[in-house]
């Protein structure tokens, strides 16, 4: 973000939780901690300055900093992540009840939803000039093209999961349901199970 344009830390902390959150979120306390750590290393600067009574710190990138940028950028990236606590109740299900199952899966459609449409608010006032950095846009449009269809995905996918677990007398002990080997049909088949018929799945 430094190599963009000088930022305060607190415009810093506002601009990655406008953008950065939805490929590599972190915390607000991270956020504030990590220009400090690029000016131990050389990487940025920092500059104190007063704006009326409150004085605020300016990170500007160095050419160490961009030449890091430069080689970074040449790396083999890391594979995709995905943290969803959902999932994670999912696996240990047996552990609670349908109704909490069926709670969590609830949520997270839910937050999915919402996300889909924080994007879509964002990404729609750039046509009215509203994107902060207009020679950026080309970037930032197909970055949001992939959020939103994970969002979507997401919807659809609990969607599925819920017309499955709502068959489920219980959580435990299942095992190789008629069901399941229907599904394992599809995976098999490399076919999403979105996408085959009701009969299909």
């Amino acid at each position: 973000m430094l190599a963009i344009r000088p930022w305060a830390g607190y415009e810093l902390t506002q601009q990655a939780t406008r953008s950065l959150r939805f490929a590599w979120p972190k915390s607000e306390r991270l956020l504030y901690a990590e220009p400090k750590k690029l000016v131990e290393h050389g990487l940025a600067t920092a500059l104190q300055e007063s704006v009326g009574q409150r004085p605020r710190t300016v990170y500007t990138i160095t050419d160490d900093g961009r030449a890091a940028l430069t080689a970074w950028m040449t790396t083999t990236p890391q594979p995709p992540l995905l943290e969803a606590e959902a999932l994670l109740r999912l696996l240990f299900a047996e552990n609670g009840t349908v109704d909490d199952l069926t709670a969590a899966l609830d949520r997270m459609a839910a937050d999915a939803a919402e996300l889909y449409e924080q994007v879509v608010a964002i990404n729609v006032g750039y046509l009215n000039g509203q994107h902060p950095f207009p020679e950026r846009t080309h970037l930032s449009v197909l970055f949001a093209t992939f959020q939103l269809e994970l969002f979507d995905l997401i919807v659809k996918w609990v969607d599925f999961a819920k017309t499955e677990v709502a068959t489920w007398p219980t959580t435990e002990g299942l095992g190789m349901t008629d069901r399941t080997e229907a599904i394992l049909d599809n995976i098999k088949q490399r076919q999403s199970v979105l996408e085959a018929s009701p009969a299909e799945r």
